[in-house]
Parts: structure tokens; sequence; C-alpha cells
């Protein structure tokens, strides 16, 4: 599906302008992930350096996102399928600066478990398939929007659950460890903490997925299971 075209060029521009800000503050987030989960597995301090420079970038990215549409709200008066879009460009916008912020406390507590000659032993296979999941949905949530394509949200709400699941299953693995060995109390505590962050990472990407379904239909699916959500794609506008 194609974004409608308007008289003014410069309306379309505008439009187009904040699509491609908010895909690339989606691919700084992605990478921040990749970087994050890398440094918690080597200890580089060169990577949570890194992180903590896309979030830079990422802040930035944000505030112009902010200030385009808060001008063509003004200048425009967008209606209908144009004020859905801007809307949801400027949560999805949100959300993806919250995953930079999930990133870099991810880099964060490696750079805390390599000070304390810590490892994360006790979850870190877990972890690692967290992270692939969750950077499964964020990409399949960022092609949605980029091709304003609703029909892979359904299984990308079911992927969050899945991300969910796996996620009170490391909680489960590491109390057990934590019990049975008060040793690994710290490093299970701080593995527990990178786990949740991904898990919300998961959250948001699955909030961009069903953004898309706002911005095309209308329909706000946040908070509905997923066979609702699943009428929602069928249905029509």
């Amino acid at each position: 599906m194609q974004p409608a075209s308007h008289t003014s060029k410069e309306f379309d521009i505008e439009l187009e302008t904040l699509r491609r800000q908010v895909l690339a503050m989606g691919g700084i987030a992605e990478q921040q992930i990749r970087y994050a989960v890398e440094a918690l597995r080597s200890g580089d301090p060169r990577l949570v350096t890194r992180v903590a420079a896309e979030e830079l970038r990422m802040n930035t990215l944000e505030r112009e996102v902010d200030e385009l549409a808060a001008t063509v709200i003004a200048r425009r008066n967008p209606t209908a399928g144009d004020l859905r879009m801007v809307m949801a460009v400027l949560k999805t916008g949100t959300d993806l600066e919250r995953i930079g912020d999930e990133a870099k406390k991810i880099a964060l507590a490696s750079r805390a478990m390599a000070a304390g000659e810590r490892l994360i032993t006790p979850g870190f296979a877990e972890i690692r398939h967290l992270s692939t999941l969750a950077i499964d949905m964020l990409r399949r949530s960022l092609d949605a929007f980029a091709r304003l394509d609703i029909a892979d949200t359904p299984e990308i709400v079911r992927l969050d659950e899945q991300v969910d699941e796996r996620f009170r299953a490391i909680l489960r693995q590491l109390l057990t460890y934590m019990i049975e060995d008060p040793r690994t109390i710290s490093p299970a505590l701080e593995t527990i903490f990178v786990a949740k962050a991904l898990e919300r990472i998961g959250d948001h990407a699955k909030n961009i997925s069903e953004y898309v379904i706002y911005m095309i239909k209308g329909k706000d699916v946040r908070h509905l299971p997923v066979e609702a959500i699943e009428q929602a794609v069928r249905e029509g506008p």
C-alpha cells in the first residue's frame, strides 16, 4: 500500500520525511540492541560507548520528528488518514526512543558485570535467544510500517507472547539458581534485569505494528487479544 498523494507536493515531502526519519530511528534501535547484547558476551567497553552515542542520535531524531509533526499539524491541518499517520509516527518515534533506552540499560549492565568480574553464565544462551526474537519483532514491525502492510501484525503479536514466555522461563530458571547457590544471586539478578529490558523491547516493537493498523484502518487494537487483531486485519476499512 502506498501513501496517498496530495495536491501540495510540499505536504507529500513532509509526510515522507516523517516516515524516513522514523525508519532511520528504527535502524539505529536495531543496531543498539545488537551492540548491547554483544557487549554482554564480550565485555567490550567500546560497544557500550557506541550504544550511548547512538542514543544521542536517537534523541536528536525524536526531537526532529516531534518538531516536524507539530509543524505539519499546524500548517496542513491534516484529517482522516493523514492525521492518523502523523499520530502513528509520533507514537512510533516514542517507542523507538524507549527501545534505545532499554538497549542502553543492557549495555550499562554489561559494564557493571565486567567491572565486578561477574559473568552472566546463568541464562546467557536464553538471553541471546530472547534478543533474537526481539530484533526479529522490531525488524518486522518496521517493515510493516515502511510498506504500510498489516498482514504480519498478528504474527508479531504472537512473537511478543513468545518473548513474554521466554522471559518468565528465564526468571524461573534464575530463581532456581539463586536458591540452590547464593553465589549466583548477583549475576542472576543482573541477567534478570537484562531479560526484562529485552521483554520491554518486544512490547515496544509490538506497539509499532499495532500503530500500522491504526494508521491504515483507523482501528485501535492495542491491548486486544490476537484473535481480535486478526479479525481487524481481515475486515475492510
